[in-house]
């Protein structure tokens, strides 16, 4: 069986609440990767506040880490003790140049068609 696509979620939506083991994407400016660790740092801003979510690259690399380019992440959610939720990543791909706004607005018409389409 096939795991499941990867529900959209923004960088602030992504918390304890989580379940772990749960198949997301999500996006966000790369500001740091450490190669030794395998870990990258996705940030984003939404209103006034910063929002940032850590990301296990170990089944991504190796990669060409461009900090400060925006990345997609396609991959689960582990929930470690005393650090949040850590997304394991599966695909890591640059998109530099994607128009975001537009691509919010896209989420949130999927996710209205699909309660609508629940109801």
């Amino acid at each position: 069986m096939l795991p499941s696509a990867g529900v959209y979620y923004f960088l602030w939506e992504i918390n304890s609440s989580v379940p772990e083991g749960e198949a997301l994407r999500t996006f966000g400016k790369l500001c740091s990767y450490d190669l030794a660790r395998s870990e990258a740092v996705l940030t984003a801003q939404h209103s006034s506040a910063q929002y940032q979510v850590c990301v296990n690259t170990e089944f991504v690399e190796p990669f060409q880490a461009q900090l400060g380019t925006r990345y997609l992440v396609l991959g689960e959610v582990e929930q470690r003790e005393g650090e949040g939720p850590v997304l394991k990543a599966r695909i890591l791909t640059c998109v530099e140049g994607m128009n975001v706004p537009l691509l919010e607005q896209a989420i949130q018409e999927q996710r209205k068609y699909f309660n609508e389409r629940q109801e």
